[in-house]
């Protein structure tokens, strides 16, 4: 494939040296000549120096024939920019990386859909993500969120006997836009049909809007769980996603950050997580909030040397599940060393997300790796003409075993029946066996496409 990066700082050159090791014929333009330079000798790939933003350099670049674009300058405002005119030059599919919340937030502005970007990177609520993946416990599991978020999915696990279980999932009174995708029953994981039935020792996945979600898991769960005291070291806006994922689930969040106009920024965004004003790296301010004995110990602050004190710091005292952010990979070793459980490395979660959108045509992300097994989950776009466009969904002949799960259309999450019509440009969520995955796309791209 080929591949446009703009910005060759430490994302960008890490991304870019990766799909140069898969086979991707990869071009970074980079702002800063000395960079570049250093760049061009590390990589095999074509680098251009130059401003990310203009088109003269991006059509030198070769936007016009870029299968993907990743916009991944230290700019919000360049990356939104430079990826707009490369999609407008021609780029099949542009993603761009985003630091300030507010670009996200479609409630005061849609700018990924103003700007034409198809996906909108924040490194900082990605990393968030995976930490509440890693900590995450039954009845309160954050999974992910599909469709540039507007559809999330999550797991609930089926403690006691319920209305819901021995009934078929078609006899079930849920929310009309969620419903249920896999079930991991003993380990085995399947796709969810109208004639499956819960049991209870089931892992159910949900899907749906978040609010719909958070509703149909009320179906399931009649017990609740006792509440985890959880210690979030960085008040910057990776702690802050953090805190404001876990604060609504099963957990007591408590964050710690040295800046106290921050503290004051942190405080009027969250509703139930204590802020302190301290340094995460003192013993005396840890233990003041008994630290030792919480249950999950997070180090998300800036620094990877601040996160590894931190955590040792809170070792000595007893915590006993610590984990840390850490950027270079050098630490990686040394993280294991010191006894710490878990490391998450931005740049990693990044690639992940980089590589998942690594398709040509009506296939738009894929991912092999959330449900276990064999089963994949995938979003495609449905391109004019295509033969989803034909028939109500049950004439389609979608091969089985296939979930449609939901569909995206105008921001709205659609939960598809057996008489759903599909539209041009409907983003389609499906859960689906791999040797069905190319059968899927086929469906979805222009019938009069020529190969």
């Amino acid at each position: 494939m080929r591949v446009l990066i703009l910005g060759g700082g430490t994302v960008g050159s890490s991304v870019a040296k990766r799909l140069c090791e898969r086979g991707s014929e990869v071009a970074v333009v980079e702002k800063n000549p000395d960079v570049a330079a250093a760049l061009d000798e590390r990589i095999d790939a074509s680098v251009i120096p130059g401003d990310a933003a203009k088109a003269n350099v991006l059509f030198q670049a070769g936007a016009p024939a870029a299968d993907v674009c990743f916009a991944l300058t230290g700019s919000d405002e360049t990356n939104l920019l430079g990826g707009c005119v490369a999609k407008a030059m021609g780029s099949r599919r542009v993603a761009a990386r985003v630091y300030a919340p507010e670009f996200r937030d479609v409630g005061s502005f849609d700018y990924r859909r103003q700007f034409n970007i198809d996906r909108l990177l924040s490194i900082e609520y990605l990393t968030a993500m995976e930490i509440a993946r890693r900590v995450r416990e039954p009845g309160a599991m954050l999974i992910e969120h599909f469709a540039c978020g507007e559809l999330e999915m999550q797991d609930v696990v089926i403690t006691k006997e319920t209305a819901a279980t021995g009934k078929p999932l078609s006899e079930l009174k849920l929310p009309p836009e969620a419903r249920v995708g896999a079930i991991n029953r003993d380990g085995v994981v399947t796709i969810a049909s109208a004639s499956d039935h819960i049991e209870v020792g089931d892992r159910v996945t949900l899907l749906g809007s978040r609010p719909q979600v958070e509703s149909a898991k009320k179906t399931f769960q009649t017990q609740s769980i006792n509440k985890r005291d959880v210690a979030i070291i960085g008040g910057g806006e990776t702690g802050l996603y953090v805190a404001s994922v876990l604060e609504r689930r099963n957990y007591n969040a408590t964050i710690f950050e040295r800046d106290r106009v921050r503290c004051e920024f942190l405080a009027s965004r969250l509703k139930k997580t204590t802020v302190v004003c301290g340094d995460g790296r003192r013993r005396d301010v840890l233990d003041e909030r008994r630290v030792g004995e919480g249950d999950v110990f997070i180090a998300c602050a800036g620094d990877d040397e601040y996160n590894i004190m931190a955590c040792v710091e809170a070792m000595e005292l007893g915590a006993s599940y610590l984990l840390a952010v850490v950027r270079h990979q050098d630490y990686a070793s040394v993280v294991g060393k010191l006894g710490i459980n878990e490391v998450v490395s931005p740049f990693e979660v990044v690639e992940r997300q980089v590589e998942g959108l690594m398709h040509k045509g009506a296939l738009v992300f894929q991912n092999s790796t959330l449900l276990g097994g064999p089963i994949e989950v995938v979003e495609l776009e449905l391109e004019e003409n295509s033969p989803m466009l034909d028939a109500p969904l049950k004439d389609l002949g979608v091969p089985r075993p296939t979930l449609i799960a939901a569909v995206i259309r105008d921001n709205n999450v659609l939960i598809p029946n057996a008489n759903f019509e599909f539209r041009p440009y409907d983003t389609v969520v499906a859960i689906a066996m791999p040797e069905n995955i190319e059968a899927l796309v086929n469906l979805c791209e222009n019938k009069n496409k020529k190969n």
